[in-house]
């Protein structure tokens, strides 16, 4: 089953009478399940890509399919729901809300999405016991480490059971030991619960985890392949 179906997508920026080609008539099949890794230099289109089918920006033309659904023709609020409901987020940054505990911060897309109580309590626990910080729901960010943060922001990704995640330099900020936990255990996630995966990194830490590499540069896919192992 297709989770994300991208037809011949462009994306042109204009600053005045300069205009960027960030894509240019990009087509991609993503598969339920899959873990896979956009990579290319800076500037090759990757991350606009990945913001494409997270509902984040808009294309010039064609078309984005997400869980089946046709993304480009929603209107920004019909957008947003798709984000709450059907995708989960990692941030280079982590993006975590400083004053909320680690709990509170996987919580919160739950708290969007009207789930009750018992239901919240349980799934966000569960999620803590998977990312190893069940001991560490009651810390806020900045009592916990960066490679802490991170996985507290893997487990806010899962909250609300979507049908992807979609990772920008998840590992960025992060120590060799710490970035290859992260990718360890959202690989474990993968396997364990068939969430798919979309990282877009140029961190061979990231890409040695994939099971299929797509590589762009200047706004084209430019190889398309199953990983080696």
């Amino acid at each position: 089953m297709e989770v994300v179906k991208v037809e011949n997508v462009t994306r042109v920026y204009k600053v005045g009478a300069v205009e960027t080609r960030a894509l240019q008539g990009v087509n991609l099949s993503i598969e339920s399940g899959e873990f896979t890794t956009l990579i290319g230099p800076s500037g090759s289109g990757k991350t606009t890509l990945l913001q494409m089918i997270g509902c984040l920006d808009q294309p010039t033309s064609g078309r984005v399919f997400v869980d089946g659904k046709d993304v480009t023709t929603l209107n920004r609020n019909q957008r947003a729901d798709m984000r709450k409901g059907h995708i989960g987020f990692v941030f280079q940054f982590f993006a975590l809300i400083p004053t909320l505990s680690a709990y509170e911060n996987v919580e919160m897309p739950l708290l969007l999405t009207n789930h009750a109580a018992k239901e919240r309590r349980e799934r966000v626990m569960q999620l803590l016991e998977a990312v190893g910080l069940a001991d560490r729901a009651n810390n806020r960010p900045d009592q916990m480490s960066g490679g802490q943060q991170q996985r507290v922001a893997v487990a806010r990704a899962l909250a609300t059971q979507p049908a992807l995640v979609l990772a920008d330099e998840p590992t960025a900020n992060l120590d060799t030991a710490n970035g290859e936990q992260v990718m360890e255990i959202m690989a474990k996630l993968n396997k364990e619960t068939g969430v798919t995966f979309i990282f877009a990194t140029h961190d061979s830490r990231v890409i040695k985890f994939a099971k299929r590499v797509v590589t762009l540069r200047d706004g084209l896919i430019v190889e398309d392949s199953l990983a080696k192992k």
